[in-house]
């Protein structure tokens, strides 16, 4: 069906869309679930206990052709190193 937009609105079709709306808004109010603890439970929160927990990271150690960056502590291949600094190897990006 198509739809004039230039026709006059009719002001009780208005009101009636708005009466829906504000019914429609009211009923999601009432089926929002407000307990907290019910929401909580879904969140990890940081410094949790995970002493039970097993790790499924695999940790592979540092290769004969790798180096720790003295500036930012990170495992770097040997073509990310810019140069020698007083406390040891810098990587490329922490030269710039």
């Amino acid at each position: 069906m198509a739809q004039d937009y230039d026709s006059p609105r009719n002001k009780d079709e208005d009101e009636e869309s708005l009466q829906a709306l504000s019914k429609s808004s009211r009923d999601t109010a009432e089926d929002i679930d407000d307990d907290e603890n019910a929401i909580a439970e879904d969140y990890e929160l940081p410094g949790a206990d995970l002493s039970n927990e097993d790790s499924s990271v695999t940790v592979i150690p540092m290769q004969g052709d790798e180096f720790i960056c003295s500036e930012c502590f990170l495992v770097k291949h040997r073509s990310q190193l810019d140069h020698m600094g007083a406390d040891g190897p810098v990587c490329k990006e922490c030269a710039v």
